[in-house]
């Protein structure tokens, strides 16, 4: 019983942990942070891969424990100290999208209340519907939606300014 279970998690976890960690470092934007998030999360789903397995869908549920780990790691005294060294060092180039055009997205990005980078990143990266998101984050699809325009209208202006300057 025990290394059927460990298969299928082994497996799940090698098709879905890119993805994890891309949702993970859209949370955070620090790449060292988001794989703190994503053992996380990996830790607390196999804990729960009994009775996660067996819903209707796992990919569902391993967000949600992404977003609440990460959330739990924002609250956590010593994530609130910023290090003085250029993050922008350690960050891969973006593929697509000039320096300049990534660097202001991701100051943006990190503009935004914590609330509305995870609506942003879920409606938008993952595509997720409006109910879905708000049953991810567990928050009403009203919440869902007025954060989504106000996250929106935030990022337009800091996006606007950027390319003015």
């Amino acid at each position: 019983m025990g290394s059927s279970r460990d298969e299928a998690f082994t497996r799940y976890v090698t098709e879905r942990r890119a993805a994890l960690y891309r949702t993970a470092y859209l949370l955070c934007g620090d790449p060292h942070r988001a794989e703190d998030v994503v053992q996380t999360a990996l830790a607390r789903l196999y804990a729960a891969w009994p009775r996660v397995s067996r819903a209707d869908s796992v990919d569902a549920y391993a967000r949600r424990v992404v977003v609440n780990s990460h959330v739990d790691e924002t609250r956590r005294p010593w994530r609130r100290e910023r290090p003085v060294t250029d993050e922008r060092l350690d960050r891969p180039a973006t593929a697509g999208v000039s320096a300049e055009d990534a660097d202001a997205l991701w100051t943006a990005l990190r503009g935004l209340a914590p609330g509305q980078r995870r609506v942003v990143v879920l409606r938008h990266y993952w595509g997720l519907s409006v109910e879905e998101t708000a049953a991810d984050l567990g928050i009403s699809p009203g919440t869902v939606k007025s954060q989504t325009s106000q996250a929106l209208a935030r990022l337009r202006g800091a996006l606007a300014g950027a390319a003015r300057e």
